[in-house]
C-alpha cells in the first residue's frame, strides 16, 4: 500500500523550539550549539516514522519572506516576531537531519510550504496513493482534508496531534474542510496579518457560513442581515473577499520533483548515528543502536571465576578494574562484583567468591599493583564499608575526562566513553532496567556490562592520557585530582556526627514558630488554606485581599520569592508568608533531611562530587552539606547538631580570608592591591579610599561596604545594573563607581580585556594550575549570551585558581596529618573553609599545622592567610 506523508517544516520546526524555549532553559551541546528545535523536530520525526506506514515522505519549508501573497496584500505577515537566532541557527542542522533520515525536503521560490505540500496532496489523491497523511500546526491545511487525506494538527508541543478527516473537521467546527477557507475569510487570522471582518469570530463566521455556506454567497445576499452585522459585512466585502483568497492553498505549484523522488529509502545509519553523537543526543543514538539491524560482533566467551581458589594464580599487574555497584548511593551499597582487565586475562568475579579470596582482596589493596578504573572514589568507598580497600589506581578515566573537558562527564559511563568514539559498552538502564522496573540482572549480563567497562578503560587510557600531555594537564591530574579522591574517599567514609538530640529540639522550636506563623496568616485571611499551594496563594493575595498582580504565569498569579519580595510592604502577610517558606523550608529540608541522612553509626555520609562543576569547585550531595544557609541565624543554627564523633574533641574550622581578591590582585598584576595585601591593610578601605579618594578619616562604613561591594562584584563580572541593585543607586552612579574602579586599578582592567580576547581566540580560559573552562557561549549570537560567556571568562580563572588552591590545601594537610599521625579528622570542605575534629589535646599543634599548610600551597604575589576559629559544635567553629 503507498502512502505518502508530507509535512510542514517551518511550523513543526517553530513548535519545537517554543516547547522547550519558554522555560529559558534552551538545550545545547558542550561545545554550545543550540539543540532544543532540533532535538523536538527529531521526536517529532520519530513519532511520525513509528505511527504513520509511509512508502513516500516529503518535509516543505518556506522559501522566504516574500510570496506570491504579498502581490495581493503588502501587509501579509506584517508584524510576526522575528525568528529568535537561537532558532535559526538550528534550521540549518534540521536539514541536514533530513537529509541523513533519508526524507526528501524542499522549499521553492515565492511559494510557502502550505502550498507545496497542497499541490503534492492533490496529484497524491489522482495517482494510487491509498494513504496521504498532512503533519501540521497549521490549520489552513485542513482545507486539504478528504477521503484519501488526513491532517494531522499538532497541538501542545510536538507530540500531541489531532487527526482531521473531513468528518472530523465538520464535527469540530460543523463545516466541510472546503470551507475552512471561507471561515479564514470572515474571521481572519492575526498569526498572518489578515483582518476579515472587524468584529467576526469564529462562532459568528461559523453561524454565518451554515446559514450562507460561503464568503461569496454571504456578499450577494447582505440583504438578508440586520443590524450592526449587515453594516460589518457590507463596509468589509473586500476585505472578506482577499482573506479568503489569501487563506486558500495554491495546488498547481511548479514542483521540480516527482513521487519517485520520495520514495523513502531509509537512513544513512552511520553519518546520522555521527550526527547523533555530534549533538550530544545520547537517547536517540541509544534508540537506533537498539533498532539497528546488523550483525553483532562476535565477543569472547564472558569468564565469571565462581571457585576463590582461581584468583590465587591468575595475573593482576597493570589491570584495569571495575567495581560493579548496583545503587546510586554507594555508602553501604551492594557491590555485586568486580571485574578485572589487563593484557592476558578478563573476568568477572562475584563479590562474594572475591571476598573469599585473601589474594585478590590483597591484590585491591597493594599499593605497589597499579589499577586504572572509572570513578575511583566511588569504588574505594564502597569496598571500604565492606572493610576492604583499594590502592595503587594510577588511572581514573571519569577524572581525565573531567580534567580534559568537564563538559563531557557523566556518572554514566557509556556517555563518557561515547567522547572517545568508543562504543562497545552498554547503558546501564539496558543491563538493569529503569525507573521502577530496575532490578539485578543474570550474572552473565552483569559480568559482560562489568567486563565492557573495564574493556574500556584499559583501551582508553593511552588516548586520555595522551589529551592530558596534549594539553599540558597531566600534572593537574596526577598531582591533584588523584590524589584528592583519595582524601575525599577517606572524608566521606569517616562521615560527620550528629546530635540528633539537639536537631529535635531544634524540630520542634521550629514546627511551634511555623505553627504560630500559619496561625497569623489564617488570621489576615479570615480562613484555613494551603500555604504551600501557589494556585490558591495567588487566589489569597490577589483576588481576595486584593494586592496588585506583579507576574502571571500559564497556571494563573506568580508567587514566587521576586513576587512577594515586591509586594513586602504591601501587606503584613507578606512578611509572614516569606518567614513561613523559610522556616518550612529549614524543617524539611534540613531538620527532616538530615535525620533520614544519619547512618546507624551516627553520622551523615555526604557525596562529594570531584567531577561535575566547570569551575573545579567541588560540590555535595545525599546530603548537601555546603549549602547550610549561614545568612539568617535559624540556618546557621542548623550547624549546632554537627558535633565531634568523640567526647573531648572540638570541631576546627580554618577557611581562606578574601582568597579570590588576593588571586585578582596576582594574575592582574595590581601592585597597590598586591602591596595592601602584603601589609596586611584592610582591603576594602584601601579600595574605598583609592576608588572615592577619600583620606583614612573621611571614611565611613558605607564607603567601605560600597568598596566591598565593587571589590567582589568585578570577580564576578557584575555590571551596573547588578552593582546599582546591590547599593540602592542608580545605573548611572554605579558605572561611574565601576569606571572609576577600573581606572584607579588598571591592572585588572587589562586583564579582563586580555582574558575575553584570549578565550574569544581559544574558546577556554585557564587557571593557574591550567584547569580548563570552555566558554562557547562567546561564539553565541544573541547578545546577553556573549555578555554572560565574556563575565565568565573573567570570573572562571579566579574562581577556578580558588578551587584548585582549596584542593590542594586538602591534599596537603591530609599528608601532614599522615605523617604526624594524628588522630584529627578532616571531616569537610565547604567553599574556602576545611572542617575537623580534634582532640583536645592535638588542638594547638592542629590549628599551626593546618593554617601553615594552607597558607604556602602556592606561591603568589601576595600572601595567602587562613583564619581559624573552633568550638563544640560547627556552629560554634565559626
Amino acid at each position: 500500500m503507498n502512502t505518502l506523508v508530507l509535512i510542514d517544516g517551518n511550523s513543526l520546526m517553530y513548535r519545537a523550539y517554543y516547547a522547550t524555549a519558554y522555560s529559558g532553559n534552551l538545550m545545547k551541546t558542550s561545545t554550545g550549539i543550540f539543540t532544543n528545535a532540533l532535538y523536538g523536530f527529531v521526536n517529532m520525526m520519530n513519532k511520525v516514522m513509528d505511527e504513520y506506514n509511509h512508502t513516500h515522505m516529503l518535509v516543505a519549508f518556506d522559501a522566504g519572506k516574500t510570496t506570491f501573497r504579498h502581490e495581493f496584500l503588502d501587509s501579509y505577515k506584517d508584524g510576526r516576531k522575528p525568528m529568535p537566532d537561537e532558532l535559526r541557527s538550528q534550521i540549518n542542522l534540521i536539514k541536514k537531519y533530513l537529509d541523513l533520515l533519508g526524507v526528501k525536503r524542499l522549499e521553492l521560490p515565492t511559494y510557502e510550504a502550505d502550498d507545496i505540500i497542497g499541490t503534492l496532496a492533490t496529484l497524491g489523491e489522482q495517482t494510487d496513493f491509498e494513504k496521504i497523511h498532512i503533519i501540521t500546526g497549521d490549520k489552513d491545511l485542513l482545507q486539504m482534508a478528504d477521503e484519501k487525506t488526513t491532517v494531522h494538527i499538532t497541538r501542545k508541543g510536538v507530540t500531541d496531534i489531532e487527526s482531521f478527516t473531513p468528518e472530523a473537521v465538520f464535527a469540530k467546527y460543523e463545516l466541510s474542510p472546503s470551507q475552512i477557507v471561507d471561515l479564514k475569510g470572515l474571521m481572519g487570522d492575526p498569526s498572518d496579518n489578515l483582518p476579515g471582518i472587524p468584529g467576526v469570530g469564529e462562532k459568528t463566521a461559523i453561524k454565518l457560513l451554515k446559514q450562507f455556506g460561503t464568503v461569496e454567497n454571504l456578499v450577494t445576499h447582505t440583504d438578508e442581515l440586520k443590524g450592526k452585522m449587515k453594516e460589518k459585512v457590507e463596509a468589509n466585502v473586500e476585505q472578506a473577499l482577499l482573506c479568503k483568497r489569501m487563506a486558500t492553498i495554491h495546488r498547481e505549484v511548479p514542483l521540480p520533483v516527482t513521487f519517485d523522488d520520495l520514495f523513502y529509502q531509509g537512513p544513512e545509519t552511520a553519518e546520522l548515528m555521527n550526527f547523533f553523537k555530534e549533538m550530544e543526543f545520547n537517547a536517540f543514538l541509544k534508540k537506533m543502536k537498539l533498532e539497528e539491524v546488523k550483525e553483532e560482533k562476535p565477543k569472547a566467551p564472558i569468564r565469571i571465576i565462581l571457585e576463590a581458589g582461581e584468583l590465587e594464580t591468575l595475573s593482576y599487574q597493570n589491570s584495569a578494574i571495575h567495581v560493579e555497584i548496583f545503587e546510586e548511593n554507594y555508602h553501604q551499597a551492594n557491590i555485586l562484583g568486580i571485574a578485572i582487565v589487563n593484557e592476558t586475562d578478563a573476568y568477572y568475579v562475584p563479590f562474594e567468591v572475591a571476598k573469599e579470596s585473601q589474594a585478590f582482596m590483597s591484590f585491591l589493596a597493594d599499593e605497589g599493583v597499579k589499577k586504572s578504573v572509572f570513578d575511583v572514589k566511588r569504588s574505594r568507598v564502597a569496598l571500604m564499608w565492606q572493610g576492604f580497600d583499594l590502592r595503587g589506581v594510577d588511572f581514573d578515566l571519569l577524572l581525565a575526562t573531567y580534567v580534559i573537558n568537564p563538559t563531557n562527564v557523566s556518572n554514566e559511563f557509556k556517555k563518557v566513553a561515547l567522547h572517545y568514539d568508543y562504543d562497545d559498552v552498554l547503558y546501564d538502564e539496558e543491563v538493569y532496567g529503569k525507573g521502577a522496573k530496575r532490578a539485578v540482572a543474570p550474572i552473565e549480563k552483569v559480568a559482560q556490562h562489568s567486563i565492557d567497562i573495564a574493556t574500556a578503560v584499559f583501551k582508553l587510557k593511552e588516548t586520555a592520557i595522551e589529551q592530558l600531555k596534549e594539553q599540558e594537564q597531566l600534572s593537574l591530574f596526577e598531582e591533584m585530582e588523584m590524589p584528592l579522591a583519595e582524601v575525599l574517599a577517606v572524608m566521606e567514609y569517616n562521615g560527620m556526627s550528629l546530635d540528633l538530640t539537639t536537631l529535635d529540639e531544634m524540630g520542634q522550636d521550629l514546627k511551634g514558630r511555623i505553627e504560630a506563623l500559619e496561625s497569623q496568616i489564617f488570621d489576615h485571611v479570615g480562613a484555613p488554606f494551603n500555604i504551600n499551594s501557589p494556585k490558591q496563594l495567588g487566589e489569597v493575595l490577589f483576588e481576595k485581599l486584593g494586592l496588585p498582580v506583579v507576574k502571571k504565569t500559564k497556571t494563573g498569579y506568580s508567587t514566587n520569592a521576586d513576587v512577594l519580595e515586591k509586594l513586602s510592604d504591601a501587606h503584613p502577610i507578606i512578611k509572614l508568608i516569606m518567614e513561613y517558606r523559610t522556616l518550612t523550608k529549614l524543617y524539611s529540608t534540613y531538620i527532616e533531611g538530615l535525620k533520614k541522612a544519619c547512618y546507624e553509626d551516627g553520622k551523615v555520609h555526604t557525596i562529594f562530587n570531584q567531577a561535575l562543576t566547570q569551575t573545579g569547585r567541588l560540590s555535595s550531595i545525599e546530603p548537601n552539606l555546603q549549602n547550610i544557609p549561614i545568612r539568617l541565624e535559624e540556618g546557621r543554627m542548623i550547624r549546632r547538631a554537627f558535633v565531634p564523633s568523640q567526647e573531648g574533641w572540638v570541631i576546627l574550622g580554618a577557611d581562606y580570608s578574601q582568597i579570590e581578591l588576593r588571586i585578582l590582585a596576582h594574575i592582574s598584576n595590581t601592585e597597590s592591591l598586591i602591596d595592601a595585601f602584603k601589609h596586611g591593610e584592610d582591603i576594602h578601605k584601601k579600595t574605598a579610599m583609592d576608588v572615592f579618594k577619600v583620606s583614612e578619616e573621611e571614611m565611613t562604613s558605607d564607603l567601605r561596604r560600597s568598596a566591598k561591594a565593587i571589590n567582589f562584584g568585578i570577580i564576578y563580572g557584575m555590571s551596573a545594573f547588578g552593582l546599582s541593585e546591590n547599593l540602592n543607586i542608580t545605573q548611572k552612579e554605579a558605572k561611574k563607581y565601576i569606571d572609576h574602579y577600573l581606572e584607579t586599578y588598571s591592572g585588572i582592567h587589562q586583564y579582563m580585556e586580555d582574558t575575553v580576547k584570549y578565550a574569544k581566540f581559544n574558546g577556554y580560559v585557564s587557571t593557574l594550575f591550567n584547569r580548563r573552562r570552555y566558554i562557547p557561549e562567546l561564539t553565541q549570537k544573541n547578545y546577553a549570551i556573549r555578555q554572560f560567556g565574556e563575565r565568565t571568562a573573567m570570573n572562571a580563572p579566579i574562581q577556578g585558581t580558588a578551587a584548585d588552591i582549596i584542593k590542594k590545601a586538602m591534599i596537603d594537610v591530609h599528608q601532614a596529618m599522615l605523617e604526624k599521625n594524628v588522630k584529627s579528622r578532616l571531616l569537610l570542605q565547604v567553599h574556602d573553609e576545611l572542617i575537623f575534629e580534634v582532640p583536645q589535646e592535638e588542638l594547638d599543634m592542629m590549628i599551626e599545622l593546618v593554617t601553615k599548610t594552607m597558607e604556602n600551597v602556592v606561591e603568589l604575589q601576595v600572601p595567602l592567610k587562613a583564619d581559624y576559629s573552633y568550638g563544640p559544635t560547627w556552629y560554634d567553629a565559626k
